[in-house]
């Protein structure tokens, strides 16, 4: 597992984003050596507000513009979280994010079709904060997409079917960010979707925590961890 970190001696309003270390590595990845026929699937894990989604679309959005469009797509697990109705229905509404509140089969199953169906549209769901519920086919996978990045916290974790998804995974990058980042990304999403003050603070120590805890002990499964940093300048340039 290689730290990114490194600071690149050129401006970061002089580079390419080619050149910028997260694109560069997708796209080597993307044209490695002897690279079998079919898609790359470039996985992000990390923590609850880590970054992932951002990450992710900054990815897709610079290969995009480099090698044209829709040779990159997103495939994000959010897209599989239970619905409300649903986790009413087990009583984990209060654990929302933990993994079982997840449709991590059906997750599994949309991977397994990307991976190998090269002559569909595929259409993948996403996760809308402002209705807190998933929503189908926001996203979509066109025959001649290359790359798929998919993101979520629990991507690098050691049980089924999370080691099935794994298998998929040409490369696995983690995406760290500090806990007082997390933490203030996490009451400003809680706040913004309805919850007072109180409650947003409750949900943040009693259940992302948590989450964020199991997640982080899978860190050093990642072949790359990802610093907020490494991204940061180049989206705002964007």
């Amino acid at each position: 597992m290689h730290v990114e970190g490194t600071p690149s001696t050129t401006p970061p309003a002089e580079q390419p984003d080619a050149a910028t270390p997260a694109v560069a590595r997708a796209l080597a990845l993307l044209h490695r050596p002897g690279r079998a026929v079919g898609r790359t699937v470039l996985g992000l894990a990390g923590p609850p507000a880590a970054g992932k989604s951002t990450l992710a679309r900054h990815l897709i959005d610079a290969i995009n513009r480099r090698e044209g469009p829709d040779t990159a797509a997103y495939l994000p697990l959010d897209g599989f979280h239970l619905s409300n109705a649903q986790l009413d229905r087990l009583d984990l509404r209060s654990r929302k994010g933990a993994p079982e509140t997840f449709d991590a089969l059906g997750y599994l199953a949309l991977l397994q079709r990307v991976a190998a169906d090269r002559f569909h549209d595929v259409y993948v769901p996403d996760f809308d904060r402002a209705l807190d519920e998933p929503i189908a086919a926001r996203h979509l996978v066109r025959p001649h997409t290359r790359l798929i990045v998919t993101e979520g916290n629990y991507l690098a974790s050691p049980t089924t079917p999370w080691t099935d998804v794994r298998a998929l995974l040409h490369e696995l990058w983690y995406v760290d960010a500090d806990d007082s980042t997390r933490d203030a990304r996490l009451l400003a999403r809680h706040t913004a979707g309805g919850q007072d003050e109180a409650a947003a603070r409750h949900r943040v120590d009693t259940n992302d925590r948590p989450n964020a805890a199991q997640v982080e002990s899978t860190r050093t499964a990642c072949d790359w961890v990802v610093r907020p940093d490494a991204f940061a300048s180049a989206r705002r340039s964007a």
